[in-house]
C-alpha cells in the first residue's frame, strides 16, 4: 500500500512540474527581432531568429540610410555586429502592434570601421513613439540599450536621426517585443523614497518610459540571454559591494518554488533565485549590528529612478525565522520583511518588491542596504538579497515640464468654461424651482430607527479602482467606521503597529490587535506589505465580496484604509484566532469533540451561505484552517476573501481561471483543468474535517512519505475501515462510533476525485449536523438564521451561550453584519 501512496503522491507533484514548467515558456504576441543593414533571410542568436532589413524586405526603414558591413569581424563577435545600418538623415522603423501593452525595445550599437564610415563618430537621437530616448548618444564599445514603454496604438515608430555633433546616426539591430501581462503592477503606486521621507508614487508606472540601469544577479555568476526568459543579462554584484566581508554567498541546487501570486521565470530566471548574498555571521559571534550594501552609479540630478529587488528565502530552515530592513539611500524603505508572509507561508517561494527612487542631492550613487531586524532572535539574526534592478524614468522629467505649460492653457480653459457653466447652473437653477412649485411635495419617510446616520461610503468601479456613493450607516459596537478609515486613526488603534500587538500573519500582510471608536472595541487590522501593490487585486476583492454578504459565521469587515501606499483592511476581533491554533502547534488546550463538531457545523453554514446566497453565488477559492477564526464563544466564521471568484452562471457549470490556493488543500481537479466550482470549496473543507479529526497539517514534509499529505493518507484509514486509528489521541474516548463514522464518510464524499462525485455544501451541513446529533443524541428544531433561511439547531445550551451567534430572543450578539450589510447594498437603504 506505501508503494501505491508514494506514485500517487509522485504522479500529483509530477502534475505540479509539468503545469508549473509549461507555464514558464513565454512567447510574446509582438515580436520583431531586426538584424540592421543585413541581406540576409535570418541569423540565430540565443535560439532567436533575427531578420535582415535589406531592400527587399518590409522591415526596411522609412528615409535615407544604407547598409554597411564590417570588413574585419572578430571571430567572437555576435552574428547581429557584422552589419549596421547607417542613417544620414531622420529615418524611422514601424512595427505593427498586435496587443497594447508595455514592450521591450533593446538597441544594439557595436561600433567598427568601414570603408567610409567609422562608427564610432556617429551619435544618434532615437525617439520612440514622440518619447526620446536616446540624445547624442554615441559608443566606443558594444553597448545595448534597453527600454520598457507602453505602447497603446497601432503602430510603434523608433525614429533615428543623426545628432547636431554628427553627420550620421546608426544601429546594428534593433529588438521589439511585448513583456508579461502585469509586468509592472500600476494601481495605487508604489513607495517613492526621497529625502524627505516615504510617500506614494501617485503615478502609473507602466506608462513611464523606464531606460535598464543595472540588472544585476547578487550572489551568482553572469546571466546571458539564452538563461533569461525574457533573454536578459544579469551581471555579478561583486563590484557593486562596499564592504565584501559583511557578505557571504547563498546557494542552493533546488529549483524555486514559483506560487501563484508571486514572482515568476519573467521576473527573474530560476538562476537569480538559486543565489543571494546573507549576512556574514562566524559561528555566531560577530557583531549582527551590520548591514551589507551596495553602491550603484546612476544619474541622479532631476531622474527618478525605478527599482526592483528580488527575494527568495533558500538560507532558512524553518518558516518564520528571518526578518530584515531594507535601506535605500539611508532611508528605510522597508522595515521587518517577512519573506514567510509575503511568499505565502512557502520557503524558496520568489518574491519582489518595487520602489521609485528619488535624489536630489546629486550624488550620482544608489545606496542599497539590507540588515538585521529588531525582530530576529539573537542567533538567527540574517538579511539576504537575490536580484537588483535599476531602471531611469527617462521621460519623468520631461512630461512634469510639459504640465506646467499644459496647466496655463488649462487655467485660462478653466475660467472661461467656468463662466459659461454658471450661467447654465443660474437657469437650470430657475427651472427647478418652477417645476418645483408645480409638484405635490412627497410624503416624508420615518427613519428605520434610532441612531442612523448618513455618512460617506465606497464602492467598487468598473476599473477597479475605488468610487464614492452615499449610505446608511448604522451606530454599532464599532461606532460610525464600515468605511473608509484615515490611516491616522489606525496608527492611534495599533500605537503605531507595535509589534508587540501583532496577533499573526498571512500572504497579505500582519495582523494586529487594535482598539477602535469611542467604545473602545477590539479589532483585527490586516496590514498589507507597504509600497507592494502585488495584493491589490485581493484588497478589492475583499472589499468588494464582504460588500455583498452578512452571515454570523463570516468574518465582517470594519472598513479599510487606502492610503499613503497603505492597504489595511480592518475586521471584528476574533479572541480565540484560527482553528489551526487549537489543533496543533500550540500549547492552547484540545477542543473537545462536541466543540470540533460545532465548529465544523458553523464554518460549513458560513461556506453553504456563500455558495448559495446569491444568484451566482461565490467561491472562496482558500479554504482552510488558519482562515476559520473563532471568537470568544469559540463561534467558527470563516475568513480572508481575497481569492474569492464569483460562481458561474446559470448557463455555465465553472468559471475557467488560474490556479490559485494552498497547498495540500487544492482541488486536484480544479489544479488539472482549471476550471473552479464551488466542488473545490467543498474538497478543501473535506481536508479541514479530517485536519480537525487528526489534529495534523494538510502537509508535512518532515513525515515519512506515505504520510506527507493529509487527504491521501486519511483516505487510505477511511476506506479501510479503520479511521479510529488515525483520530488526535486526545480524543480517545470521547467520540460516539456512530458520529466518528458519520464524520468520516462525509469527508470521504468531500474529497472525491471528481467534484460531480462530491456533495455541495448544503449536504456537508446537513450529515455534520447529523453527526452531532448522533454524538449527543439530542433532539433538534428548526429555526431561522439572520438570512431568513432555515436552519437546524441542536436544543442545548448552544444557542442560549451564543454559539450561532442568536440568543434566544432573536438578538445577535455580532451586530457588525448588520452595520456593514446597511454600508453598501441597496436593500439597506
Amino acid at each position: 500500500m506505501a508503494p501505491l501512496m508514494a506514485a500517487k503522491s509522485l504522479h500529483f507533484l509530477s502534475i505540479i512540474l509539468s503545469i508549473f514548467l509549461f507555464s514558464s515558456a513565454f512567447t510574446p504576441q509582438d515580436n520583431y527581432l531586426i538584424n540592421c543593414g543585413s541581406s540576409t533571410s535570418s541569423v540565430t542568436v540565443d535560439n532567436r531568429n533575427f531578420v535582415g532589413d535589406d531592400s527587399s524586405s518590409s522591415n526596411t526603414p522609412q528615409g535615407k540610410s544604407i547598409s554597411i558591413t564590417n570588413p574585419n569581424p572578430s571571430p567572437n563577435s555576435s552574428a547581429l555586429y557584422t552589419t549596421a545600418r547607417v542613417f544620414t538623415s531622420s529615418s524611422k522603423y514601424a512595427f505593427k502592434i498586435k496587443s497594447s501593452g508595455t514592450h521591450l525595445v533593446r538597441l544594439h550599437f557595436s561600433p567598427f570601421t568601414s570603408q567610409n564610415y567609422d562608427l564610432r563618430h556617429g551619435e544618434s537621437d532615437v525617439v520612440a513613439n514622440g518619447v526620446s530616448i536616446l540624445s547624442s548618444f554615441g559608443a566606443n564599445f558594444t553597448v545595448v540599450k534597453e527600454f520598457f514603454l507602453m505602447v497603446d496604438k497601432l503602430e510603434l515608430e523608433i525614429v533615428f536621426t543623426p545628432s547636431k555633433d554628427s553627420s550620421f546616426a546608426y544601429v546594428n539591430a534593433i529588438e521589439v517585443f511585448s513583456a508579461p501581462k502585469d509586468f509592472f503592477i500600476d494601481a495605487g503606486g508604489v513607495a517613492l523614497i526621497s529625502p524627505n521621507g516615504i510617500q506614494e508614487f501617485k503615478q502609473n508606472v507602466s506608462y513611464q518610459v523606464l531606460e535598464t540601469v543595472h540588472r544585476i544577479n547578487v550572489g551568482g555568476s553572469k546571466l546571458t540571454p539564452f538563461n533569461d526568459t525574457l533573454w536578459r543579462t544579469w551581471i555579478p554584484d561583486e563590484d557593486f559591494l562596499v564592504l565584501k566581508s559583511a557578505a557571504k554567498i547563498a546557494r542552493t541546487t533546488d529549483p524555486p518554488n514559483y506560487l501563484p501570486g508571486g514572482a515568476t521565470r519573467e521576473n527573474a530566471p530560476d538562476n537569480v533565485y538559486m543565489t543571494a548574498q546573507q549576512m556574514n555571521v562566524v559561528n555566531n559571534t560577530m557583531n549582527f549590528q551590520f548591514n551589507i550594501t551596495w553602491d550603484f552609479p546612476v544619474r541622479s540630478r532631476d531622474h527618478m529612478h525605478f527599482v526592483r529587488l528580488h527575494f527568495c528565502d533558500i538560507v532558512s530552515i524553518a518558516l518564520n525565522t528571518l526578518y530584515f530592513n531594507i535601506y535605500i539611500n539611508g532611508i528605510v524603505a522597508y522595515k521587518d520583511v517577512d519573506l514567510s508572509v509575503l511568499a505565502f507561508h512557502q520557503l524558496a517561494s520568489p518574491y519582489y518588491i518595487d520602489f521609485v527612487v528619488k535624489d536630489t542631492k546629486d550624488s550620482g550613487m544608489m545606496r542599497i542596504s539590507i540588515g538585521p531586524s529588531d525582530l530576529s532572535t539573537t542567533l538567527r539574526k540574517n538579511a539576504i538579497l537575490n536580484g537588483v534592478e535599476i531602471m531611469r524614468m527617462v521621460n519623468f522629467v520631461g512630461s512634469a515640464r510639459k504640465s506646467k505649460k499644459r496647466n496655463l492653457w488649462v487655467l485660462v480653459g478653466s475660467v472661461v468654461g467656468g463662466v459659461f457653466a454658471l450661467s447654465l447652473a443660474f437657469l437650470a437653477i430657475l427651472v427647478i424651482l418652477r417645476c418645483r412649485r408645480r409638484k405635490p411635495k412627497p410624503k416624508t419617510r420615518r427613519a428605520p430607527s434610532a441612531g442612523w446616520t448618513s455618512v460617506r461610503a465606497y464602492g467598487g468601479s468598473s476599473d477597479g479602482t475605488m468610487s464614492e456613493g452615499t449610505a446608511l450607516a448604522s451606530l454599532g459596537p464599532y461606532g460610525y467606521y464600515g468605511l473608509k478609515i484615515p490611516f491616522d486613526d489606525l496608527k492611534l488603534a495599533t500605537n503605531n503597529f507595535d509589534k508587540d500587538l501583532i496577533i499573526g500573519s498571512g500572504g497579505f500582510g500582519m495582523v494586529y490587535k487594535g482598539i477602535i471608536g469611542e467604545n473602545n472595541i477590539k479589532v483585527a487590522v490586516k496590514r498589507g506589505v507597504r509600497g507592494s501593490r502585488q495584493g491589490l487585486p485581493e484588497f478589492h476583492t475583499e472589499i468588494t465580496v464582504l460588500s455583498k454578504i452578512r452571515h454570523r459565521h463570516l468574518v465582517s469587515l470594519v472598513g479599510y484604509c487606502e492610503e499613503q501606499s497603505e492597504m489595511i483592511l480592518v475586521y471584528e476581533y476574533m479572541d480565540n484566532g484560527p482553528l489551526r491554533n487549537h489543533l496543533y502547534g500550540s500549547d492552547l488546550p484540545p477542543l473537545s469533540w462536541k466543540q470540533r463538531l460545532e465548529i465544523c457545523i458553523g464554518a460549513a453554514r458560513g461556506l453553504h451561505y456563500l455558495h448559495t446566497g446569491s444568484a451566482q453565488g461565490i467561491i472562496h477559492r482558500d479554504i482552510k484552517s488558519t482562515n476559520i477564526l473563532l471568537d470568544k464563544n469559540y463561534v467558527s466564521k470563516v475568513a480572508d476573501f481575497g481569492l474569492s471568484k464569483s460562481g458561474p452562471c446559470l448557463n455555465e457549470t465553472h468559471v475557467s481561471t488560474g490556479v490559485k490556493g494552498s497547498f495540500g488543500y487544492l482541488d486536484p481537479e480544479y489544479f488539472r483543468r482549471q476550471q473552479l466550482t464551488d466542488k473545490s470549496d467543498v474538497y478543501s473543507f473535506g481536508v479541514v474535517l479530517f485536519e480537525v479529526l487528526c489534529a495534523r497539517p494538510a502537509v508535512d514534509p518532515l513525515l515519512d512519505r506515505e504520510q506527507v499529505n493529509l487527504a491521501e493518507w486519511a483516505m487510505e484509514w477511511q476506506k479501510k475501515g479503520m479511521i479510529e486509528q488515525i483520530v488526535d489521541p486526545h480524543l480517545i474516548g470521547q467520540i460516539k462510533p456512530s458520529s466518528l463514522k458519520k464524520f468520516g464518510e462525509t469527508a470521504e464524499k468531500c474529497l472525491a476525485d471528481y467534484g460531480v462525485d462530491r456533495p455541495s455544501m448544503g449536504d456537508v451541513l446537513w450529515n455534520l449536523e447529523y453527526a452531532y446529533q448522533l454524538q449527543t443524541n439530542e433532539r433538534q428544531r428548526e429555526q431561522q438564521d439572520d438570512t431568513g433561511a432555515p436552519r437546524v439547531v441542536p436544543e442545548d445550551s448552544m444557542a442560549r451561550r451564543g454559539i450561532y451567534g442568536d440568543s434566544d430572543d432573536g438578538t445577535s450578539d455580532i451586530s457588525t453584519s448588520r452595520v456593514f450589510s446597511q454600508l453598501l447594498t441597496s436593500e439597506g437603504r
